[in-house]
């Protein structure tokens, strides 16, 4: 018997691990407000009806190109679904992917034009503050806000602080997919691209995946409503989405890629584990820079790496966290989109993990 149950056994490693290979890619497409939440307003249009449009837009063009990919939604109706909410679907869904779509507003009297796309962090600038200050204020029409988000003040300045200490382990990828997605409003759809940015969302702030929050125009410049409202125009900005998305996933989730990240050797094939060093990334870029480059501004030595098609540049190194965290401050000025990256030896690492492994030698 013992032959029969070693096949039998081998038969169900061989279905568990072709069930594992075809495992569908997730992803979550969020349509910003709704229901009672209209978001912003222009002459006409609403925010929470372009937003849904275009999201429906480009699941099904997902759907329709890659057949491995299962598309949820957080609303597919014109319903009202609180932020939290939002995440969970996605958290419970173990997704691969999170995008949350949004029109965006200008203050009365102003003009803007043009499309930007937001990964999580702290807000650089006033108008990215103002940004997440606007879309994160749905939380006050919620019940119970100030125990569901401890407290959290959308409107409060001092509430965003904490994005500072906060450094998603996912930002490479999302910052990723954000500037694909720029890239393509800009050639396919013909959108002034307002480029990639970090501000403090409360929804990508729960989400425990590569997430992105996209602002696809001004609703409050008539010619952008119009281009928003129109059928060629969502049909542009969710064409420009999906493209984005096809490559992100070629790029994050081919077996290749998989691949090469088992084949890297660990700490227990090569012995003591390299130390931990930690420095501030300042900028990516398509070309490599040479030094004195004026995307350097001036910033000498940097160090370079490369990751998913971009060279990486960084400044500054230490095992010590918050040597490096005051070195990112005083770069804020000039590099608005720094972050700090951990590596161990050559490779780059979880930033959490390293962070509490540095902390935990400093306690021996």
């Amino acid at each position: 018997m013992k032959p029969l149950r070693n096949i039998a056994l081998l038969a169900i490693l061989l279905a568990m691990a072709a069930a594992a290979a075809g495992r569908d890619f997730t992803v979550v497409i969020d349509a910003g407000h709704g229901g009672h939440d209209p978001g912003a307003s222009g002459r006409a249009a609403k925010e929470k009806d372009i937003n849904l449009s275009i999201a429906l837009q480009l699941g099904e063009k997902i759907q329709a190109r890659c057949k491995d990919v299962k598309v949820m939604y957080t609303r597919k109706s014109d319903t009202f679904v609180p932020l939290g909410r939002r995440a969970d679907i996605a958290n419970r869904a173990k997704a691969d992917l999170f995008i949350s779509i949004h029109t965006n507003a200008a203050a009365k009297g102003s003009t803007a034009r043009g499309a930007e796309t937001y990964t999580l962090g702290l807000a650089r600038s006033e108008a990215n503050l103002e940004v997440a200050k606007r879309e994160n204020a749905v939380i006050l029409i919620e019940d119970d806000y100030r125990q569901r988000y401890a407290g959290f003040n959308p409107n409060s300045s001092e509430s965003y602080i904490m994005f500072e200490f906060i450094q998603d382990k996912h930002m490479e990828e999302s910052v990723d997919l954000a500037k694909s997605i720029q890239e393509h409003f800009r050639t396919h759809a013909g959108r002034r691209d307002r480029g990639v940015h970090q501000a403090g969302f409360l929804v990508l702030r729960e989400t425990t995946m590569p997430s992105v929050l996209v602002e696809l125009g001004y609703i409050s410049t008539p010619e952008e409503e119009r281009f928003l409202s129109s059928k060629a125009g969502s049909s542009k900005l969710a064409e420009s989405i999906c493209r984005a998305f096809i490559e992100y996933k070629e790029k994050h989730a081919s077996p290749l890629a998989a691949a090469k990240a088992d084949s890297k050797p660990s700490p227990a094939r090569t012995g003591a584990a390299p130390a931990i060093r930690f420095k501030v990334q300042v900028l990516a870029s398509a070309r490599p820079l040479e030094d004195g480059d004026e995307e350097l501004k001036g910033l000498s030595p940097v160090g370079c790496y490369q990751e998913g098609g971009y060279y990486k540049y960084t400044y500054g190194e230490s095992s010590d966290y918050n040597e490096i965290l005051e070195i990112k401050r005083k770069l804020s000025a000039r590099f608005k989109d720094a972050f700090i990256v951990a590596f161990r030896g050559a490779v780059k690492t979880d930033l959490q993990q390293a962070i509490a492994e540095t902390k935990k030698q400093k306690k021996k």
